[in-house]
């Protein structure tokens, strides 16, 4: 079996043992799903640090597809379904919210 070895905060540390103590099991139980969902490329979004920027970019772009809407509603659709073909794609967009 691999080994993987990563540096994160004391801080973390101690909490990710707490909680592991707490339930009966060793760190490495408690992360290993985590890793498991995270490498599962049919589970979808993993979250990262990146989200913060990603809720920038969506803020911009429902301004930008404001002022479209205004000018053109048809291009503005046309759009919208551009962007869930590309989510589809991605396996970022429920089958529910696919058009």
């Amino acid at each position: 079996m691999a080994s993987l070895s990563l540096r994160i905060d004391d801080d973390l540390h101690a909490r990710l043992s707490r909680r592991a103590r707490s339930v009966g099991i060793t760190v490495t139980e408690l992360v290993r799903p985590s890793l498991e969902q995270a490498a599962d490329p049919r589970s979808g979004y993993v979250y990262s640090t990146q989200d913060e920027i990603l809720s920038g970019v969506i803020q911009t772009l429902a301004i930008v597809a404001a002022s479209v809407r205004k000018r053109s509603p048809e291009l503005l659709e046309q759009g919208m379904a551009d962007a869930r073909q590309m989510l589809a794609d991605r396996g970022l967009l429920a089958p529910e919210e696919r058009q």
